[in-house]
């Protein structure tokens, strides 16, 4: 007893400096023959005299709360994660946190000084969200949370939770998506914000159905889209469209004249979420080498790309839409200077909501109406104090006003639409340098208030930026005021102050419609400007992987590089027209279609039908997109689209079987209120002993009429569902299956070996209520998946 106490506080007192070391690195010269339990530390720099003096000049917080600003800067950001709401699991996991892991853990809080262990965050509806209060190097590296560390990640495998930063969870909570909308995510990697999105447009629809709307998730960088491919990929989805485009070029994918054989004539949004790229001092807790990397450049520099980003996103939104502008950067001039921007450019067409009465006990600030802009060590608090010299960084949209104070009669003589980026003439190169002897303070006369900040000492989390825009009407007409310097080489105001985002913010002219809704031609210029992109940035790797994803078993042969339209080195998309392969499919699991239609809906990333290897299902809505998408000449550049259905199964067994396509573990759980043949009603011990054992042979079945009905299914793939009974059970959102392959002599499992685990434990807590008794299904082992 002795022993086991003083081991216990042996593990707490590493506990606790474990805690204090979490932001801290060996460093790399330290001896090899350093003793293991006294490791030779090297902390991250926190300090950044800059960033300091930067935030202290623009009031971002005041100054009796500076010291507690800076020091909860300081620490490692707390760990948090969303509960799956639609997860058939989901109340068994938040019963788990509440019941289980709140008291077990709750020592170590007290340990390490804290009052609570974990708690669900206030402002996130129904408990799915919540807050540790321990760092994920915490909860990684110490022995104590071993247990609670495992359990993240098992759920976060199998997509029952998603670990996501707390303040990351904001922006899609005041988009107020419904499950017919029709949602873009422009910036959408890692893709924990497009995971919710997803969850809200399901969670709203009925059950057993797909809803009416979708989500396109969008992100310029092609490794980035791999890994957002990847981390939706857990939520079973037919609604989801990834892509892979510079997000201010995003085509609208507009018909040049109306289609009586199509749904719709462009892809516009009915949500938009525009989560731009920033210079991130929002996320210092989590990435504390932001510290020594910090400058007030990074902002100035993101500046334009994050104007014409919002903008694109805008022209993309239906009229009666929102769109969320969001940054994990605290600083003004990529926070409220881009609103301000975009509200003169787009004038009454915009409204900024004030939604200080949603979400009433997530705690944030009002947006600031008045800021300073600096530039290589000077302040300026107008432009019109800005040399001409440091105009081609420093940008009149930057300033609370958007104007040049020294010019307003000549801006309004030329017509310029309300100060924008667009000022830099020849009159303006004839005013003066000169600084005047008192600075102009600007205070902008937009109501920017109801934006919000999240700052870190107000609940122990990252810092975030948001506002919520309205689109009330179309875009205004406005066009790229004329320069007649634009094409000199000399490097002046007008030619720097451009970046080549910015080169496309131009009228599109298109004479049959009224005022114009597409600020940013894009969709004229799609082909001119997204076909350049495949050449420039189709590496070898991109095409290496896409050929991998295509044909595995001949990844190092020399093949054809994939084209999807013009985009090369992707897989195409094509819609599945083979009837005698589809009807087979469907004879053999016997769906009707009339109940769940396949024609129509079946898409393939390979043209030659007969070497298929995976076919995805499409909702609705998505195959309207495709069927656009198709007409327009392929402007959506697509990196994986809906949700993968049907795979074709290899085993040698299988060479003499009715149907060579399998169903997926992902599409399994869509496709299975529609399947009326090869399934088998499976009582809990049986269905726990094949999940344990991974593959059983039929005479080894408890139930011995079990045995023969599995017996009597056809060579092939069957699902397995759990049942109380041997008879068969109205299949709903809490049914329990799993895809299973009938061989010659024996039944096995068709999933991962941590789905395997996930269900084991699930079903151990439901075993006293099914059995009446207690049978051990906690088996953790999770050797190599058998297939036949």
């Amino acid at each position: 007893m002795g022993r086991g106490r003083q081991r216990g506080r042996s593990q707490r007192k590493h506990f606790k400096e474990s805690r204090e070391n979490v932001w801290k690195r060996p460093k790399s010269d330290a001896p090899d023959n350093a003793v293991a339990d006294k490791p030779t530390w090297e902390p991250f720099l926190t300090d950044n005299p800059n960033f300091e003096e930067y935030y202290k000049e623009q009031g971002t917080v005041k100054a009796e709360e500076w010291d507690v600003f800076m020091e909860m800067l300081r620490k490692p950001l707390p760990a948090a994660f969303r509960v799956n709401s639609n997860s058939q699991f989901c109340d068994e996991i938040i019963s788990i946190l509440e019941n289980d892991f709140v008291k077990s853990l709750q020592a170590e809080a007290i340990e390490g000084g804290e009052l609570v262990a974990i708690k669900p965050l206030p402002w996130y509806p129904k408990n799915l969200a919540w807050h540790s209060n321990f760092s994920r190097k915490e909860i990684r590296k110490n022995k104590i949370l071993e247990r609670f560390h495992e359990f993240l990640k098992l759920e976060n495998e199998v997509g029952n939770i998603t670990r996501q930063e707390a303040v990351s969870m904001v922006p899609p909570l005041f988009l107020d998506v419904h499950p017919d909308h029709f949602v873009l995510d422009m910036c959408a990697a890692p893709g924990s914000k497009t995971f919710q999105l997803l969850e809200i447009i399901h969670g709203a629809s009925e059950p057993g159905t797909l809803p009416n709307g979708l989500v396109v998730a969008n992100d310029v960088d092609f490794q980035r889209s791999n890994l957002l491919i990847h981390q939706t990929k857990r939520m079973c989805t037919a609604n989801l469209i990834v892509t892979n485009h510079e997000g201010q070029q995003f085509p609208g994918c507009r018909l040049k004249g109306p289609s009586d054989d199509l749904p719709m004539n462009q892809l516009s949004f009915d949500r938009v979420l525009c989560d731009v790229p920033c210079s991130g001092d929002g996320t210092l807790r989590k990435a504390p080498d932001i510290w020594r990397k910090w400058n007030s450049g990074m902002g100035n520099g993101l500046h334009s790309l994050q104007v014409i980003l919002a903008m694109r996103g805008l022209s993309l939104l239906k009229v009666g839409g929102k769109m969320i502008y969001s940054t994990c950067s605290m600083n003004p001039v990529e926070d409220e200077a881009v609103v301000a921007e975009i509200l003169r450019r787009c004038g009454d067409s915009v409204e900024l909501l004030d939604v200080s009465d949603k979400l009433p006990e997530l705690i944030r600030r009002p947006g600031l109406k008045t800021w300073k802009v600096r530039d290589k060590g000077g302040w300026f608090t107008s432009y019109k104090n800005v040399p001409q010299n440091r105009r081609g960084g420093v940008l009149v949209s930057m300033f609370p006003s958007g104007k040049n104070l020294t010019e307003t009669t000549q801006e309004n003589e030329n017509g310029s639409v309300n100060g924008s980026q667009d000022e830099c003439t020849e009159t303006e190169n004839s005013v003066v340098d000169a600084i005047p002897d008192e600075p102009v303070v600007e205070v902008s006369d937009l109501p920017l208030e109801r934006c919000m900040r999240i700052v870190p000492h107000d609940q122990n989390t990252g810092a975030f930026f948001i506002a919520v825009l309205h689109k009330v009407s179309p875009l205004p007409e406005f066009q790229e005021k004329p320069n007649p310097r634009k094409h000199s080489s000399k490097k002046n105001a007008d030619s720097t102050e451009k970046s080549p985002a910015e080169a496309v913010v131009a009228v599109d002219v298109e004479p049959v419609e009224s005022p114009l809704e597409t600020v940013i031609k894009a969709d004229a210029n799609n082909e001119k400007a997204d076909s350049l992109e495949p050449k420039k940035k189709n590496t070898d790797t991109e095409t290496i992987t896409a050929e991998k994803e295509a044909n595995p078993s001949h990844a190092g042969d020399k093949r054809k590089v994939p084209m999807q339209g013009k985009w090369k080195g992707f897989d195409p998309i094509v819609f599945l027209k083979e009837e005698t392969l589809i009807d087979s499919i469907k004879e053999f699991y016997g769906i009707r279609d009339e109940s769940f239609p396949l024609y129509g809906h079946l898409v393939t990333r390979n043209t030659d039908t007969s070497s298929v290897k995976r076919i995805y299902y499409v909702s609705k809505s998505v195959k309207e997109v495709l069927q656009l998408n198709f007409a327009v000449g392929q402007q959506l550049k697509i990196a994986s689209v809906g949700l993968k259905m049907f795979e074709r199964q290899s085993a040698k067994e299988g060479s003499s079987k009715p149907c060579s396509f399998r169903i997926s573990a992902e599409g399994l759980p869509v496709i299975l209120p529609y399947i009326t043949k090869q399934v088998l009603y499976t009582p809990m011990a049986d269905f726990k002993h094949l999940l344990e054992q991974k593959s059983i042979r039929f005479p080894d079945f408890v139930n011995a009429q079990l045995s023969q009905k599995a017996t009597d299914l056809v060579l092939g793939c069957c699902v397995v569902i759990l049942s109380d009974g041997e008879e068969a059970v109205k299949v709903d959102a809490t049914t329990i299956a799993i895809s299973c392959w009938r061989g010659n002599n024996s039944l096995a499992v068709m999933i991962t070996p941590a789905d395997c685990q996930e269900l084991l434990e699930r079903l151990a807590e439901k075993t006293p209520k099914t059995e009446g008794g207690s049978v051990d299904g906690n088996n953790g082992d999770s050797g190599a998946m058998e297939t036949a």
